[in-house]
């Protein structure tokens, strides 16, 4: 759902990853991306390839994670069944997501455990937009339309990416993204359709979100010093920029269609170039709620850790299942 650019690049000053490797395994390597093979896990790989990967990955599962939790506490005060029930699903993929990423990210050698660790620990990254709260039942289907639909954004693109593992998650990832797009569209409709109470509150949680769904796909190229080569390998398959106006081409529309407004007074489409022109993110904030100091950083992963520390138990029943045969006893 909540794969996106949305964490720090490199500084300018890191060194290209490349020094070390051998030139003839290199060579060897691009001109496989290059021909739009597949590179598998016991592949050669470059170091800094195989350490963006884990990294983007990583980052993505536990996305997947944080992400289900402002949703996952709308479940029961969703209004109706039907919509507890759609909500209770929804999330539930999410879960089945990071499932599939944390498998396609151990295949590149560091384990789940490990994975879960750093990210309790606040090592290891999630999306930014993650760490807002969500006051209403309307900030809960912003997120269920257009959060993923900024996600599909980027997951549609890296599925044709060059790392199988990752490449063929995406694709059932984003088989189930299809349907939760819809059900956050009509949920978003619904409510701008509705009462005046209704629509009031949804403009309100579409202005509370705007500035985080301008950042979520990372900062602007310039600010990224790997772009360039991670694309050439095919570890993305276009860049912040790039995805951050395909989003706004075609959701943008989608959001004025229904009388919806945005609280940004220069956003505008230039027709000439082809590109949108907007009030330039807060960078600053965004780099400041990555490392940990948004209004949810700390509920977010508390609520992570409480799940592993609680879920324990289960583990180490589950190991020692591994080493004990169960003996039947004698009736």
């Amino acid at each position: 759902m909540y794969g996106s650019a949305s964490t720090h690049d490199l500084p300018s000053t890191a060194p290209t990853g490349l020094e070390n490797e051998d030139p003839i395994l290199l060579a060897e390597f691009e001109a496989r991306i290059a021909r739009g093979e597949k590179i598998e896990p016991g592949d050669w790989m470059p170091a800094l390839y195989r350490k963006q990967l884990t990294r983007m990955i990583e980052q993505h599962a536990h996305s997947e994670i944080i992400g289900s939790l402002p949703e996952g506490t709308w479940i029961t005060r969703a209004p109706g069944f039907r919509r507890k029930m759609a909500q209770m699903a929804k999330v539930q993929d999410e879960v089945g997501h990071a499932q599939l990423l944390y498998s396609a990210a151990e295949t590149l050698g560091k384990t789940r455990e490990q994975m879960l660790v750093d990210l309790i620990n606040g090592k290891s990254k999630y999306s930014n937009v993650f760490n807002y709260p969500t006051p209403t039942w309307a900030d809960s289907n912003v997120i269920s339309w257009l959060i993923d639909a900024g996600a599909i954004v980027n997951q549609l693109a890296n599925a044709k990416g060059s790392y199988g593992p990752y490449c063929r998650a995406l694709d059932r990832i984003c088989a189930e993204e299809a349907f939760h797009l819809k059900y956050g569209h009509d949920a978003v409709v619904h409510m701008a359709t509705g009462t005046p109470i209704q629509r009031k509150m949804m403009q309100e949680a579409l202005n509370r979100w705007w500035p985080a769904i301008m950042t979520f796909f990372g900062p602007s190229d310039k600010m990224s010093v790997h772009t360039e080569i991670l694309m050439r390998w095919k570890v993305k398959m276009a860049s912040n920029d790039e995805c951050r106006n395909q989003f706004l081409d075609m959701y943008v529309p989608k959001i004025w269609e229904i009388g919806l407004t945005l609280p940004d007074a220069n956003l505008r489409k230039n027709e000439e170039t082809g590109q949108w022109e907007f009030t330039e993110p807060d960078w600053e904030d965004f780099k400041r709620v990555i490392n940990g100091d948004g209004p949810c950083n700390a509920e977010r992963l508390a609520v992570r850790r409480a799940a592993e520390e609680n879920g324990a138990w289960v583990r180490r029943a589950l190991s020692a299942g591994k080493t004990h045969q169960y003996v039947r006893p004698l009736a």
